[in-house]
């Protein structure tokens, strides 16, 4: 494709190379505070908003989705188990979604369902195109 403004080409194409490393190494580190703060806080209270929810059982997948959050998110960033991982996020993102802001509407400002549905998506391109040159799984040559 030819650029509208030919001279912008000089930077974009020698910054393509990080596009995709931004979109998965983002997408992991913004999964990581929320796991954090549920793991440092009182699981007990994260599972009563889980059964709140109709998401049982509560404390099992509160701690679930906590690990998900800190650990899985950390593998994102690193690009390590990369395809797996993106996959329990987007489950976890539509059970978010369906079961958890739906009610809400659309908009994340009243805690609609925005939010979690870009950030399932996120998690399902990452699923599509694995996790790139700059990773573990690229480093080690394997991935799932």
């Amino acid at each position: 494709m030819r650029p509208y403004v030919p001279a912008l080409a000089k930077l974009y194409q020698p910054l393509d190379w990080l596009a995709w490393p931004l979109v998965r190494i983002t997408t992991g580190a913004l999964l990581i505070p929320h796991g954090w703060q549920k793991l440092s806080g009182d699981m007990a209270v994260v599972a009563v908003g889980f059964a709140k929810a109709g998401l049982e059982p509560a404390l099992v997948l509160a701690w679930y989705i906590a690990c998900l959050e800190f650990f899985g998110g950390l593998l994102l960033v690193l690009g390590f188990l990369t395809r797996p991982v993106a996959l329990l996020v987007v489950g976890f993102m539509a059970v978010a979604v369906v079961h958890v802001h739906a009610g809400n509407g659309f908009f994340w400002t009243a805690k609609g369902y925005e939010y979690p549905l870009m950030w399932g998506l996120m998690a399902l391109a990452i699923v599509i195109r694995g996790a790139g040159r700059l990773s573990l799984d690229a480093l080690i040559g394997r991935e799932v």
